[in-house]
Formats: structure tokens, C-alpha cells, sequence
């Protein structure tokens, strides 16, 4: 039992240690000005949708439910990060304070609305959940369009306008107040914080939450209601409550994820966390392998700077990108190749007989 345990930690560490190696070196092609402008601006984003693959893979891959709605979670952390982020400027001059309140407050009002959504939703299993769960995406995407919020010195000020009829204008602002959210126009004027530091900050610590979430007791009981709710309830465990657990902590990541990207941006709309960027994070889930963070992080990397990198050979960008995704795909999920590897590899071999047992 302590054999395993060593591996599983070496294995932690690796993905530890290959994260922070890649942070340094792409810090260093940045001050070299090696990576080129259009790419720098990726950087944020990329270390965003990382954290949304690893958040994603917690609820797919290790408790076992299909959510289609994903990128709700980060719209509820992307503008309440960048309401937190605005109303807090003049009172809290330093930036890297603001985006560490805008992550945590993301992250806590994310986490209410998992909670509030997973009670019903995880009643369901299978298509019923997916559907639901993406029914509650776009609930979520039409709320934050009815939002007009503004702040001044006398706090925030928040109209819901669910009739369409509100501007700004009826906030009431004092003097020197300013509109932060305006309806379906979404958030303009944001001042940029976020930075790719932040960024990798916050994949360390969305990897050291899931990982040792799943070496913990819980997330063995998260695993054993994934592979068998039947049995799992007749050893007294709640299906609910362990599924509810891994639905809010990761609902919670991906808002704090939200907060960062939100801020990242001097214009963001509810638009832009539709059903299409739930699909892409569980793209980047699929193609990294279910259940594994350091495919997930390797998948959203690469898909997410690829098509920018390629923008320069527009007519072959798409093709690239397709034989790419397949790639992935073989490399992360084909049984022959992991066989092949561990026939090559002895040291592989016994790590995965190790891993079996």
C-alpha cells in the first residue's frame, strides 16, 4: 500500500514540476521576446482554460457526470470577479490584490450557484443530466444579460431588468461613479489585471485541490459512486452528497478561473460563455483522457494556442488543427499505443501493473 502511495505522490509531483517547468521557460521566451505579441496575449487565456479542463475533468472524468454547462460557472466568476475587481479600485489601489479578491469572490459566488443548480441536476444521470446541465448554462448566460450594475461612494448599485427597459442612467449614480455592467452590453472599461503569473498561480492550486481530492477518502467514495451507485449505497455512502461535492468544488474553480479571464479583458459580454466554450472545455477533457490532469492540462495548452499560431497559414490552419485533435486523441486514449509504450518500456510496465493493483 505505501509502494502505491509513493508512485501516486511521484506522479503528483511530476505534474507539479512539469507545470512549473513550463511556466519558467515560457517566462523567459516572454522577457527574450522570443513568443511573438499576438501569442503573449494568449497566455492568460490559456492559463485560464487549463484551470477550466482540470475544474471540468473533476466532474467527468473522476465523478463520473456528463455537465454541459460549464461555462455558466465561469460567467458567474468572470463578472463578479470584474465587479469585485472595479468596485474595490479606489479603496484598494494595488492590482494584485484586487484580482486575488476578484479569484476568491468568483469563486465563492460560482460555488453558491453549483450548489443551488447541483440540487436538482444531480438528481439526474446520464443525458437527462447533460441536458439539464445545459439548460442551466444559458439560464445563466440570460441572467447576467439583465444585469446593469454600477458603483460610487455610496457602494454598488444593481438593477435586474428583466423587461429590457433600464439603461444606466437609472443606477442614480453619484459623482465619479462608474457603470460596470450594462445590461446585455456586458462589462466595458475593465482596468486589465490579470496577468500570467496569476495565472500559473492559480493552476498550482486548482491541481493540488483535485488531485488531493481525489487521494482522499472522499474523492474514493467520488469514485466508488461513479463506478458503482449501487453498491456504494449499501455500504452507507451518500450518492448525492459525494457528487455534490466534486460538482461545487469544481463549479468553484472554474469561477475563480472566470475571475481571472474576466479581468484579463477590457470588454466581456455573458455572450462569450456560451454552449460552445462548455463544449470546448470538455473537448480539451476528452482529448487529455478522463480522469487525467496532466492530459487535460497538455490538451488545452496546445488547442488553445494552436489556432493562433497558425493564423499565418490561413489556408491550412483548420487542416492542421483537425490532424492535431486526432493526435491527441490516439496519444491520450488508443489501448494499442499505451500497450505498445509499455512493451517498450519496462520501467512503464511495472508502474502500470503497480498502479492495478
Amino acid at each position: 500500500m505505501g509502494f502505491l502511495k509513493d508512485k501516486v505522490t511521484r506522479r503528483d509531483f511530476i505534474t507539479y514540476a512539469g507545470v512549473i517547468v513550463a511556466f519558467v521557460i515560457v517566462q523567459l521566451l516572454v522577457n527574450t521576446h522570443v513568443i511573438p505579441y499576438s501569442l503573449r496575449g494568449q497566455l492568460v487565456p490559456v492559463t485560464c482554460y487549463i484551470v477550466m479542463a482540470i475544474s471540468l475533468n473533476l466532474v467527468v472524468g473522476v465523478a463520473g457526470d456528463l455537465s454541459l454547462g460549464h461555462a455558466g460557472f465561469m460567467s458567474v466568476g468572470s463578472f463578479t470577479g470584474i465587479v469585485t475587481a472595479m468596485s474595490l479600485a479606489s479603496a484598494i489601489p494595488s492590482p494584485v490584490v484586487r484580482l486575488v479578491l476578484a479569484m476568491i469572490v468568483g469563486a465563492v459566488f460560482a460555488a453558491l450557484a453549483g450548489f443551488l443548480i447541483g440540487l436538482p441536476v444531480l438528481r439526474l444521470r446520464g443525458d437527462y443530466l447533460a441536458i439539464v446541465s445545459l439548460a442551466f448554462g444559458e439560464i445563466i448566460k440570460d441572467l447576467v444579460n439583465c444585469l446593469i450594475v454600477g458603483a460610487d461612494s455610496h457602494g454598488l448599485h444593481v438593477i435586474f431588468d428583466m423587461a429590457g427597459t433600464k439603461t444606466i442612467n437609472d443606477l442614480n449614480l453619484a459623482e465619479g461613479g462608474v457603470a460596470i455592467i450594462k445590461g446585455a452590453q456586458g462589462a466595458s472599461g475593465t482596468t486589465t489585471i490579470s496577468t500570467f503569473a496569476a495565472g500559473f498561480v492559480l493552476i498550482m492550486i486548482a491541481l493540488v485541490i483535485v488531485l488531493n481530492l481525489v487521494r482522499s477518502r472522499t474523492g474514493r467514495a467520488i469514485m466508488a459512486v461513479r463506478d458503482n451507485k449501487i453498491a456504494a449505497e449499501s455500504v452507507g455512502l451518500s450518492t448525492t452528497k459525494y457528487r455534490m461535492i466534486a460538482f461545487v468544488v469544481s463549479a468553484a474553480i472554474a469561477g475563480a478561473a472566470g475571475a481571472l479571464y474576466g479581468n484579463n479583458f477590457s470588454q466581456m459580454s455573458a455572450s462569450q460563455f456560451d454552449f460552445n466554450t462548455s463544449i470546448l472545455v470538455l473537448v480539451f477533457v476528452v482529448l487529455g483522457g478522463l480522469g487525467n490532469m496532466r492530459g487535460s492540462i497538455i490538451a488545452a495548452a496546445l488547442l488553445t494556442i494552436l489556432p493562433e499560431a497558425l493564423r499565418q497559414f490561413s489556408d491550412y490552419r483548420m487542416l492542421v488543427y483537425a490532424i492535431v485533435l486526432i493526435l491527441v486523441m490516439l496519444f491520450t486514449n488508443n489501448p494499442q499505443l499505451k500497450a505498445l509504450i509499455q512493451r517498450l518500456n519496462p520501467r512503464f510496465r511495472k508502474e502500470a501493473a503497480a498502479d492495478g493493483e
